[in-house]
């Protein structure tokens, strides 16, 4: 994207990658929220396309409610798309009671997924040494939208190589159908910029120019 003209900002979560250090049990959805709005605030960022990808559509709801002014457009990648009032867990059932039997266990850290089969040898290893436990009280907490539904131009990128649990067809479904949503599909499992980078580009580059 750089190459392409545009600033691609990248920000990290608390407690995750160089910031797991920070990593504690009270770390939630609206952490993360303001977590990237301070990178707004602080960045002096306009104008923005704002990027979720899986939980990080979670996030990205939550920041485009609160610098609506600020941002020109919403892309989800194979994302979570909430409403007011719902967390990750009431978006996706099965993982509920994964996370119930940590809670009964008593633990507050929920272990990655499995990386996608697909994932290349030397990148599954470049990942595997980075992916980290993430705080429950991420996908437990519910999103509150402070400025009502949200009315954004919005574009949904689906991964058509599905996993056995196919999480995200609901939400491409849903933008497939509502002439509000831009829809596209990409050739790649869960994680296209690992899998299918090249091509996710072109596509960011398309979605951002109007195509």
């Amino acid at each position: 994207m750089n190459a392409a003209g545009h600033r691609l900002v990248t920000p990290t979560y608390t407690g995750v990658g160089e910031r797991v250090h920070l990593a504690n049990p009270s770390i939630d959805l609206e952490t993360h929220i303001q977590d990237i709005l301070n990178v707004i605030k602080y960045e002096d960022l306009r104008e923005i396309v704002l990027v979720g990808h899986s939980y990080g559509g979670m996030v990205a709801t939550g920041v485009a409610d609160r610098a609506r002014d600020l941002i020109s457009q919403l892309i989800y990648i194979d994302a979570f798309v909430p409403e007011d009032g719902q967390s990750l867990l009431d978006l996706n059932e099965p993982a509920r009671a994964r996370m119930q039997e940590l809670v009964r266990a008593g633990e507050w850290r929920v272990p990655p997924n499995p990386t996608p089969p697909d994932t290349p040898a030397a990148d599954l290893a470049w990942l595997t040494e980075r992916r980290v436990d993430m705080p429950i009280k991420c996908f437990e907490t519910k999103l509150k939208l402070h400025g009502g539904e949200l009315t954004l131009p919005r574009s949904y990128i689906y991964a058509t190589r599905i996993t056995p649990a196919d999480t995200f067809a609901p939400f491409a479904r849903r933008a497939k159908c509502d002439p509000g949503w831009r829809y596209y599909e990409i050739d790649a499992s869960h994680s296209p910029n690992v899998t299918a980078p090249e091509g996710l580009s072109k596509l960011l580059q398309k979605i951002v120019a109007g195509g």
